[in-house]
C-alpha cells in the first residue's frame, strides 16, 4: 500500500512517511498496545525493542505494555527450531514458513543471532537470508542478538513470543543460534521442539549424546536430497537412539524423518506431525500443563534477572566488582555495545 508523505517543518529533512514518523516519536503505552493489537509491524518492532532494552524507564513501560496485552496472548503454536551451524535452519524456516502462509497462517519468525564476546555486536542477517519470506505480507521476521545469553535464545525471547501472539500471529517459530548441544532453553518456552540434523557429517554419535536429543519432539535429517543413502542411514541411527531414550511425554514418542528444505520435500509431513503432537497433548491435558510450566519458568527467569541486576547495580557492590575486575580479572564490558537492530 502506498504511503502518504507528510510535510514536516522546514529544516528538518523535507518529508517523512507516517512509518518513519512513528519511529521517531516516543509512543505512549496505550499507543503501543493499540498498535500491536491491530498488527502494526512498525509498532510491534518498537515494542520488541522496548522489552529488550535495559533502560530502567523502558523496563517499566514494557511491563505495563505486557500487562495489558497478556489477555490476548497464548493463541499461537510455539515451535522451537535448532540445529548445528550449516544444517540449513534459515532455508528450512523460509520454505516451512511459506508453506504455512500459503495455507492461510500468519507466521512470526524470531531469529536469535550469536553476539560477539569481543565487540558485543551481532550480524542480524536472517531477514536477508530469508528474502522471500521477509516480503510475505503474512510473515514477520525479527532478528535479535543473543547478547551472551545461553541456551540458544536471548533474555527476552519469551516476551517477544507474547507480543507476536498479541499481534495475531498463528505460528511463532523460534530459531536458535545453533551452537549444538546447549540449545535447551528454547524447549522450555515452546510447545514443539524440532531438531535439524545433517546426514553424513560424522556427527551422528555427537547428536546421540544426551542433551538436545532427549528433549526433542522430532528429529529431521535435512538436506536428504544431497545424499539419500547417507540420510537414510542417519535417520536409522537417530531412530534407534530415540527408542532407548526416555521421552519427555509418555503420550508422544519422538521420531526421526528425512526432509529437504531446498526442494520443499517432507515439510508438509512435519507440519502434520506438529498438529498430531498438539492434538495428543490437548487430549491428555499435557498442553495446558506445559503452558503453565512455561509461565512458571518465565516468572523464575525474570526474578533471577531482576535480583542479579539490582544486586550488581548497588553502589557498594558495583565499586567492589570494579576493584575485583581491575585487580584480579580482565575487565569485561558492563554492558555489550548496542547492536543495530532491524526495525522489522
Amino acid at each position: 500500500m502506498k504511503e502518504t508523505l507528510r510535510t514536516i517543518p522546514a529544516g528538518t529533512g523535507g518529508t517523512v512517511s507516517p512509518r518513519k514518523a512513528v519511529r521517531r516519536r516516543v509512543l505512549s503505552t496505550d499507543e503501543i498496545v493499540e498498535g500491536v493489537l491491530t498488527g502494526n509491524r512498525t509498532i510491534l518492532s518498537r515494542a520488541i525493542t522496548l522489552v529488550e532494552s535495559r533502560n530502567p524507564k523502558h523496563f517499566e513501560q514494557a511491563q505495563a505494555v505486557l500487562a495489558q496485552l497478556m489477555p490476548k496472548t497464548g493463541g499461537s503454536q510455539r515451535i522451537g527450531i535448532t540445529g548445528v551451524p550449516g544444517v540449513g535452519k534459515s532455508t528450512f524456516i523460509e520454505a516451512f514458513g511459506k508453506n504455512l502462509t500459503r495455507a492461510g497462517k500468519k507466521v512470526a519468525v524470531l531469529a536469535v543471532d550469536p553476539t560477539s564476546s569481543r565487540s558485543g555486536g551481532s550480524i542480524l542477517g536472517d531477514k536477508t537470508r530469508m528474502n522471500e519470506l521477509s516480503i510475505d505480507p503474512n510473515a514477520y521476521i525479527r532478528p535479535s542478538p543473543s547478547s551472551g545469553y545461553l541456551g540458544g535464545v536471548n533474555r527476552m525471547t519469551r516476551e517477544t513470543i507474547l507480543l507476536c501472539e498479541a499481534a495475531g500471529f498463528d505460528v511463532v517459530l523460534v530459531e536458535t543460534v545453533g551452537a549444538g548441544q546447549s540449545e535447551t532453553m528454547v524447549a522450555q518456552m515452546t510447545d514443539f521442539f524440532l531438531v535439524l540434523m545433517l546426514p553424513g557429517a560424522g556427527d551422528e554419535l555427537q547428536g546421540i549424546k544426551k542433551g538436545v536429543l532427549e528433549i526433542a519432539d522430532l528429529i529431521a535429517v535435512n538436506k536428504a536430497d544431497a545424499d539419500p543413502a547417507k540420510a537414510r542411514e542417519a535417520k536409522r541411527e537417530y531412530s534407534s537412539a530415540l527408542r532407548i531414550m526416555q521421552p519427555t511425554s509418555k503420550h508422544w514418542r519422538p521420531q526421526s524423518v528425512m526432509v529437504s528444505a531446498l526442494i520443499n520435500d517432507g515439510l508438509d509431513n512435519i507440519w502434520d506431525l506438529i498438529n498430531q503432537h498438539r492434538a495428543v497433548m490437548d487430549k491428555e491435558g499435557e498442553f495446558a500443563a506445559k503452558r503453565a510450566r512455561q509461565q512458571r519458568d518465565w516468572m523464575w527467569t525474570m526474578l533471577r534477572d531482576r535480583l542479579l541486576e539490582t544486586f550488581t547495580h548497588r553502589e557498594d557492590v558495583a565499586s567492589r566488582l570494579t576493584t575485583l575486575n581491575l585487580t584480579s580479572f580482565p575487565a569485561p564490558p558492563t554492558r555489550p555495545p548496542r547492536s543495530r537492530n532491524c526495525w522489522g
